[in-house]
């Protein structure tokens, strides 16, 4: 069945080539971390230029708001005293926040923000991970349960020492949705949004679908999959994205919260569905659940499907992405 597709990611590999016309605008940036992209159709280049304008700046306003590198951010002011009292911060981030919890509630835990209380003693630039006593040490502080949220007050509180939250797995996909909101005021009919391995697009590619190939964990120029689809978010999340390999273990940017270490079950996964908060939110938490229980979770979600790449190579498919069986002699 035709579903909704994104634009060009880090972790995907578009197989349609970017149309010549000039009434396709585009622009990159370096924001939250990672790439911005945006590509807008329009037969106005001002408008257009004002359309992409407000998603930049509209990027640069979550950044300010939730990154955790920035000292003076929300998001790390929380870090810093929610464990004594409760911190007042915007409603965006406090409903973030909720969100971040109710994945962890449908994953079982597997998605978990308070993994940030081991995650921050890994440094994949630096090849640097924790040792057993330090994971052990930290792990009691790593529970979505320790985050209390007054939605009324708009204050966030921790319940218990050394818990510190990322909104790294679902802050980018958050982005991407308020993005297009923004280009859609615009009158932005056809365009996609990208952060990092998040997307999502407006429409089709005036008259044909867009086409994604999922990329091969260890090689960015094969494919495993291409998918034609139509106005949708998009998420892949790899083992080969941010990582070094050290004695046989490959330390990624993805952990586990039960474990504070990186899975090993998985190599990528990909996920398409109506909203890139979605998509990414769920991309982690079928990465730490693994391949037979990820699938599963997929399978309970309306309008969501997903391309699991375990770690023996086998791929595996939801139902409605599911190559058909091959026809009987």
């Amino acid at each position: 069945m035709m579903r909704r597709i994104a634009s060009v990611v880090t972790t995907l590999l578009l197989l349609t080539p970017l149309c010549a016309r000039a009434e396709w605008h585009e622009r990159e940036a370096a924001i939250m971390g990672t790439r911005i992209a945006v590509e807008v159709w329009h037969d106005d280049a001002t408008a257009a230029a004002a359309a992409i304008d407000a998603v930049i700046a509209e990027m640069h306003r979550i950044d300010e708001l939730m990154s955790h590198y920035r000292p003076d951010s929300q998001l790390s002011r929380i870090n810093r005293d929610a464990a004594t009292m409760p911190v007042k911060v915007d409603h965006e981030l406090v409903e973030l926040i909720a969100r971040a919890l109710q994945f962890s509630e449908l994953s079982g835990g597997a998605f978990d923000i308070t993994y940030a209380s081991v995650g921050y003693l890994y440094d994949y630039r630096e090849r640097r991970h924790p040792s057993e006593a330090q994971i052990a040490a930290a792990l009691p502080a790593i529970s979505w349960r320790h985050v209390v949220i007054d939605r009324v007050a708009s204050t966030v509180r921790f319940l218990e020492p050394g818990v510190r939250i990322d909104l790294g797995g679902i802050a980018k996909g958050h982005a991407v949705d308020s993005a297009v909101r923004i280009l859609r005021t615009h009158g932005i009919a056809n365009g996609t949004v990208t952060a990092g391995g998040d997307s999502r697009i407006l429409g089709d590619r005036r008259g044909r679908p867009w086409v994604v190939g999922i990329r091969h964990p260890d090689d960015p120029n094969r494919v495993i999959a291409r998918i034609p689809l139509e106005d949708a978010a998009i998420s892949t999340s790899g083992d080969y994205e941010r990582y070094f390999d050290e004695g046989g273990v490959r330390y990624h940017h993805i952990i586990d919260p039960h474990t504070g270490k990186s899975p090993v079950g998985v190599r990528s996964v990909t996920v398409i569905g109506p909203e890139a908060i979605i998509t990414e939110g769920l991309t982690k938490s079928v990465f730490v659940m693994g391949p037979e229980r990820g699938l599963a979770l997929i399978e309970t979600q309306e309008d969501v499907d997903a391309v699991i790449v375990r770690s023996d190579g086998q791929v595996l498919y939801s139902k409605g992405l599911a190559p058909p069986a091959p026809m009987a002699p």
